[in-house]
């Protein structure tokens, strides 16, 4: 269908439209007219990827004069994938109407492990040692080699690339991922450097967050990205946590005897080329006098990780004469690392300022602020000048060298943080120094201030006041969605207590009390025979997980379990949980039921969808807070608490319900859905808790289902099964129609106008 949003025809690939959609668009629209950002909480489930990119592309058509550019950011592949299938549906039916002057060129872009199709250097494991054994064949002083002795191996792919030159071009369409290194395999290029090379041409974009908000990607991938683009953080609800990420470094034992290696080889190579070749060395040198920490312009290939601070906060000036000899870096590395081993030792838990740690340096070593600011480009021009293609190899160095270009260029929202041991596990010593970013909006700043546009949404955004402060920026829109319905097809309780009427809680002094343990396992005993197919289960970590379940075994109420359903449990290994996840699948299809236990924080809660009879009901076990006693949290508290006034409590809480609420919104993925949500703590009863949940959900949650015990929940579960089992009308009644024509629509926009 395609209609009008004020001046702006917009070509959406479907018959029908969602009445939630629409407003959306709206409110989109606004946002890219007024050049400004804005903040959107649309519900799960209700058709927000295809709303943003049908609204941004057909906007885009409209100003053919000042086309936008799409830099759409997604976490995970998957979700890239299904965004660019989702894209491709919509050019397919915008092509059909406009034809030819429909035509764009989207891709996705990520790694060289998800893109490579050299058989050699995609057998590597590790995304760090496909791109080592990348460089081993592309590096520019690699491919030199080869044409004097042609026995050095290269790669054939990035040769042919290379030959084609500015032939090797995309022709218009959408890539995904696959279809990248389909094209590259029947062309034979490279699809990783086409894809590079093709970003900057492109209309749409389809990355991950890191590329544009970590700045050693974003510095080589994004800085080509022009002003007039819009850019869209989806599923962002944790965006505060990746930016956080993005600019904190830690340090252990095994770092710094991986740097002193590292060290020690840098240092025979250097002797190896004083031996055989000093020149090159001497014009390291010499470009270094004359400021120039990089060589002009690099080769493609040998364009690597960008600086770790952020670009407007690194010095445009000659590296420091002092480090400019490689011989005199490689000292000054080493007294550095000396310095952080001595630090490592110590027996107290100790919290240190950026200012303190870097005068404390400079004492003990003397080296300076300035020295340490410049670590990360010097030790880049000597990978160069020496250069080391196995960059695997380096990993430990370069975090050094992160570490201290971040320690020198920031002196706020930064804290040292240095433990000698894990609180959870005190008798085994494992001592970690943390850099530790306390500030999200540092990290996002840059793509505030560069872009005209940044859309951020999720199905979790509430309560969304929070997020202006957290991220420091004034959206020009800020808006929660409800959901329209037919029917009420998703059932939130709030459990307080077990059938015997004792409260439950994973409160840390009630977690481990047996007539808890007893009555979460009888409510999910009760729930698993009366509800068919799929039941998951989140818990608040996975050591309780793991506690609980060993529980539920000694008392029995595990074998009870598996006389219902299956029981399939999410570990830490990222192969075994996938092998779990299909298996759980599997016994839902054939019919046999099955439970699957996860972790509220852990891979499962974030990516997985448990649509349709893959999840009809999803109990959430406690409230998932953070540790509470992390140093690296308490730090973050204080320093939010001071800078943005957001007290303690508030943060704690917002964090853990976002998580809660995220794990929930698993079962529902469209209206046709249908599944129960069990919040068994006793906890979710208070408001303060509970008004934390985003208005969709809250919006369902009756006053009668607030203080349940197991018995009750039992027979509304049931009651509510019944009634989904009718048959309903998918497009609503006259009165509230939940599925809009493109004659439903005109009316609406009709009867809307003459209100006004």
């Amino acid at each position: 269908m395609k209609f009008q949003i004020e001046d702006i025809t917009v070509y959406f690939p479907y018959d029908n439209i969602y009445p939630e959609q629409y407003s959306y668009m709206v409110e989109l629209k606004r946002t890219l007219d007024a050049k400004g950002h804005c903040l959107l909480e649309m519900p799960t489930g209700t058709g927000k990827t295809i709303a943003l990119l049908s609204l941004i592309t057909s906007y885009s058509l409209s100003k053919q004069s000042n086309q936008l550019k799409l830099l759409y950011c997604t976490r995970t592949v998957h979700e890239m994938e299904k965004t660019l299938a989702e894209l491709r549906v919509l050019h397919e039916y915008q092509l059909k109407l406009l034809g030819p002057n429909a035509r764009m060129l989207a891709l996705g872009l990520s790694s060289r492990k998800n893109l490579c199709i050299n058989p050699t250097v995609n057998a590597s494991n590790s995304r760090d040692s496909v791109d080592a054994a990348c460089r081993k064949l592309t590096a520019s002083w690699v491919r030199e080699a080869a044409v004097k002795s042609p026995g050095i191996p290269t790669c054939d792919f990035f040769e042919n690339y290379e030959r084609a030159g500015s032939n090797a071009i995309l022709p218009s369409g959408v890539y995904t991922l696959q279809d990248l290194r389909t094209f590259g395999k029947e062309k034979g290029w490279c699809p990783y450097y086409l894809a590079r090379h093709m970003v900057q041409f492109a209309n749409v974009v389809v990355y991950s967050y890191q590329y544009l908000l970590d700045p050693k990607v974003a510095g080589f991938i994004s800085k080509e990205m022009q002003r007039e683009c819009v850019v869209v953080f989806d599923e962002a609800h944790n965006i505060d946590n990746v930016c956080i990420e993005a600019l904190s470094v830690s340090v252990r034992q095994q770092t710094l005897e991986g740097a002193t290696r590292n060290l020690s080889k840098m240092s025979h190579e250097i002797d190896r080329f004083k031996a055989t070749d000093a020149n090159r060395l001497r014009a390291e040198y010499n470009r270094l006098v004359e400021g120039l920490a990089q060589r002009g312009n690099l080769a493609l290939t040998d364009a690597w990780l960008a600086n770790p601070a952020l670009p407007d906060d690194i010095l445009k000036e000659a590296v420091p004469g002092n480090i400019r000899k490689a011989e005199h870096f490689l000292n000054v590395l080493r007294r550095l690392v000396q310095y952080l081993r001595g630090r490592l030792q110590s027996e107290n838990v100790v919290k240190e300022g950026p200012v303190a740690f870097v005068a404390s340096i400079y004492a003990q070593t003397g080296i300076d602020q300035k020295m340490l600011r410049f670590c990360y480009d010097r030790l880049h021009s000597l990978m160069m000048t020496l250069e080391i293609t196995d960059t695997d190899e380096f990993l430990h160095i370069q975090t050094i060298c992160d570490f201290a270009t971040l320690v020198g260029t920031y002196t706020r929202g930064f804290s040292i943080i240095i433990e000698p041991f894990d609180e959870r596990m005190p008798h085994i010593p494992d001592p970690v120094l943390q850099l530790s970013c306390h500030d999200a909006s540092l990290a996002i700043k840059p793509v505030f201030d560069r872009f005209q546009s940044v859309v951020i949404t999720s199905g979790t955004l509430s309560p969304i006041d929070l997020y202006p402060r957290l991220l420091n920026f004034n959206p020009v829109i800020s808006r929660s969605f409800t959901m329209s319905m037919t029917r009420d097809c998703i059932c939130p309780m709030v459990l307080t207590r077990g059938s015997d009427q004792l409260p439950v809680s994973t409160k840390f002094d009630m977690r481990s009390d047996p007539g808890v343990v007893r009555n979460y396992g009888r409510l999910l005993l009760e729930m698993v025979a009366a509800v068919p197919d799929g039941v998951v289960c989140f818990f608040v970590s996975y050591s309780y997980m793991d506690g609980i379940v060993n529980s539920w075994n000694e008392m029995g109420i595990l074998q009870d379990i598996m006389q219902h359903k299956l029981v399939f449990i999410e570990t830490q290994d990222v192969v075994e949980t996938t092998l779990a996840l299909d298996n759980y699948r599997r016994a839902c299809d054939c019919g046999r039921g099955a439970v699957f236990f996860s972790v509220a924080r852990g891979k499962v809660a974030e990516g997985i969808d448990f649509d349709r009879h893959y999840g009809r009901l999803v109990i959430m076990f406690g409230v998932p807070f953070q540790y509470t006693l992390s140093r690296i949290l308490l730090a973050r508290l204080e320093y939010l608490r001071e800078t943005f006034q957001i007290k303690e409590g508030d943060f704690l809480t917002f964090d853990a319900l976002r998580q809660a609420a995220q794990c929930v919104g698993r079962v529902i993925r469209s209206k046709a859905d249908y599944g129960m949500m069990i919040f068994a703590d006793k906890r979710y009863s208070r408001h303060d808790k509970r008004s934390k949940l985003p208005g969709w959900i809250l919006s369902h949650l009756r006053e009668a289902h607030l203080n349940l015990s197991t018995d009750m929940a039992l027979h509304i579960a049931r009651e509510f099964l019944r009634k989904m089992a009718q048959p309903y009308d998918k497009t609503g009644g006259e009165g509230k129609k939940t599925l809009l024509s493109e004659e439903d629509l005109k009316k609406m926009v009709q009867s809307n106008s003459n209100m006004f």
